[in-house]
């Protein structure tokens, strides 16, 4: 037998998956035609070169992306898989080539995607030749980090949350996007190729060069993958396994054991660290020391004002730290208690104190999220209205825990994972932020985010309050999604398994 047959059946699996379908069709509108052109903006404001050349790196990040998912997922099924082809007769030699192929398969599909995107935005620039190079060693590195991440988490929530926070760090500290010359980055796994695929010489590569280091990377990925695929093909022995109370006690019960499954989710907490040391502390630390200009409401009156930047950028980051983690707690809550929930109301568990006890866990899980965050924030900012801005904070906070969880039914697991972080990402980073848009766009008045926002800014830049209207229409989205959610609670709840 040749590895051909298995790696054409490897291929329609991978097709058979609904998420990488999903990212195939969503990554590259979202990051190469939609974000494409807000990021450059937001990088020259950072120190980055901007313009065509992050719409350029966005082609890379997105096959980057696309190819670290579709190989996760083929490794976190793999293990099984193969070990009982390697126990039927197969070669590992040929099962371990099948594999592979169908790694470059997957790295060139996730490239195809991306530059198909980038010639519908923009077209591929004058020279063509380095941005396909470069789109295909994004791809090659990350499909690695999926092999690697697919060996190591067995969970599909938790390794597609940790991809995400890899690809992260890359995207939004490596060259394209701040300052090509700091130490710190030159360990993320595609700045050379950044600096490569953009045209922008970085001055450190040495004698090697720019080239040469992203040569260097995508050689070395290959082999990681290749030695993770022969990993997961050895044989080995298999594991072996081995009265209803008044409504105040159910809610007491559902809450404790909402938070104490929680509390077995390691990602999540270790999110709750991670994240605002990301997006808040790091995000100061690569601020250029200049002035920007941010528009605020005094007396009824909208003032443009002159705000230093390096002040103020750790107090703008925190709510997109904070939608994140509450959109992900939410999504998390409501997906790993569905079953038992209606486990608990065929025994008998009122369905008032169901809701209750699951919307307060959303509820502390969010808070809990604001508080983290803000424990970072209060290091490099001072919030001139800190009372508000706490306030504001745990809106946006309660508001996209909600969201969270009406996605997760929508979406499943991973998809509504990779739903959790573009929401707030499009809606609190790139359309909300201050620092790329002085007013938000018209249309944008219309998200969930823009009612706290413009809160938050009030609080953080003004010594008085002078946004009600958008307090008004903060508590309105989220009276509207409280609504929402205990629908799809009490559906949930009562539909059959």
């Amino acid at each position: 037998m040749t590895a051909l047959p298995f790696a054409r059946r490897f291929l329609i699996e991978a097709a058979r998956t609904p998420v990488n379908l999903l990212v195939l069709v969503l990554v590259p509108v979202v990051f190469v035609v939609v974000a494409a052109g807000p990021m450059a903006d937001a990088a020259e404001l950072l120190g980055g070169p901007g313009g065509p050349a992050v719409q350029t790196a966005a082609a890379g990040w997105a096959a980057a992306f696309i190819a670290a998912i579709a190989m996760y997922f083929q490794m976190r099924g793999a293990r099984e898989a193969d070990r009982r082809l390697v126990l039927a007769g197969l070669a590992p030699s040929r099962l371990v080539a099948a594999r592979v192929a169908t790694g470059l398969v997957l790295a060139l599909l996730a490239a195809a995607a991306a530059l198909l995107a980038l010639q519908l935005r923009t077209g591929l620039g004058d020279d063509p030749g380095r941005v396909l190079a470069g789109t295909l060693m994004f791809a090659v590195i990350y499909l690695a980090i999926g092999a690697l991440t697919g060996t190591l988490v067995a969970n599909p929530v938790n390794g597609t949350v940790l991809v995400l926070f890899v690809w992260i760090l890359d995207v939004f500290f490596g060259p394209a996007i701040g300052a090509a010359d700091r130490p710190v980055t030159r360990v993320l796994p595609t700045h050379f190729v950044t600096l490569w695929m953009i045209d922008l010489p970085s001055g450190h590569g040495g004698r090697v060069g720019d080239l040469g280091w992203a040569l260097t990377w995508a050689a070395a990925a290959a082999a990681v993958g290749w030695a993770v695929i022969i990993a997961t093909s050895r044989v080995a022995r298999p594991r072996c396994h081995t009265g209803s109370g008044s409504a105040v006690d159910q809610v007491a019960a559902g809450v404790r054991m909402g938070l104490l499954e929680t509390g077995r989710n390691r990602v999540l907490w270790a999110l709750l660290v991670a994240v605002p040391v990301v997006f808040v502390l790091l995000a100061v630390a690569t601020t250029p020391d200049e002035f920007t200009s941010m528009t605020v409401r005094e007396h009824g009156r909208a003032l443009s004002q002159q705000v230093w930047l390096p002040d103020v950028h750790g107090g703008t980051m925190a709510p997109i730290a904070i939608a994140s983690l509450a959109t992900l707690a939410g999504l998390f809550s409501v997906l790993n208690a569905r079953s038992a929930d209606q486990r608990l109301a065929l025994a008998g568990f009122r369905p008032g104190s169901l809701l209750t006890s699951r919307l307060a866990v959303v509820a502390v899980l969010a808070l809990l999220a604001t508080a983290a965050s803000l424990a970072v924030t209060a290091t490099v900012f001072d919030a001139r209205q800190w009372g508000l801005y706490i306030a504001s904070n745990a809106l946006i906070a309660l508001t996209y825990a909600l969201i969270g969880v009406l996605i997760g039914p929508i979406f499943g697991r991973v998809g509504g994972v990779l739903i959790a972080f573009l929401v707030p990402f499009l809606d609190i980073g790139i359309e909300q932020s201050p620092m790329l848009h002085p007013q938000p766009p018209t249309w944008a008045h219309a998200l969930p985010g823009y009612g706290p926002g413009r809160l938050l800014i009030d609080a953080a830049l003004t010594p008085a309050f002078d946004e009600t209207g958008a307090l008004l229409l903060g508590l309105a989205w989220l009276a509207a999604l409280t609504t929402a959610a205990a629908l799809l609670f009490r559906r949930a709840a009562t539909s059959p398994r």
